[in-house]
């Protein structure tokens, strides 16, 4: 009997640290795509055979908690915000299909110093904004985040109940 129970905890923690973790959202920079409280399934598998992709959500470690934002710069690129706007390599990144308003990109925040614009991302980094771009910490503050800190992306809302499904 107690090997039984054993295995079964052996394999859960198995499961829960190669296959899939629960994460809840404690802060709003990603509303509206994620909201405060809500539950996310994430699974590091996508990444054990590639890298981000630009536009897609990422759970990261940094300052010893979990956090979520968007892949904005890969590797190599050059990130300006001008008049509100993101620029990749001197181009305009059209953002609308997840954020509800453009020309918000400004860093904004009275507590912490911005990076300075324009911004390399360097090789093996990733540079991560919030969808929340008025109340988000992230890579214009932070700098941009190391592939080794990424550790998966949310597959699956499981909380609220009436929003559960995966997701897009």
């Amino acid at each position: 009997m107690i090997k039984e129970i054993a295995i079964v905890v052996l394999i859960c923690l198995l499961f829960f640290s190669f296959i899939l973790s629960q994460n809840k959202i404690p802060s709003g920079s990603m509303i509206s795509t994620l909201n405060i409280n809500d539950r996310i399934l994430v699974s590091p598998i996508p990444f054990y055979y590639r890298n981000p992709n630009r536009g897609e959500i990422v759970v990261f470690h940094q300052e010893d908690k979990m956090w979520v934002k968007r892949v904005v710069g890969m590797p190599g690129d050059i990130i300006d915000i001008r008049e509100g706007d993101v620029y990749i390599n001197d181009i305009f990144y059209d953002e609308q299909t997840y954020l509800k308003n453009t020309g918000i990109s400004t860093p904004n925040s009275p507590w912490d110093e911005p990076v300075e614009f324009p911004y390399k991302v360097p090789e093996d980094h990733y540079f991560l904004m919030g969808d929340n771009r008025m109340d988000s910490k992230d890579s214009r503050y932070i700098g941009a985040v190391s592939r080794d800190e990424i550790v998966g992306t949310p597959i699956f809302r499981i909380y609220p109940f009436n929003q559960i499904g995966p997701m897009k």
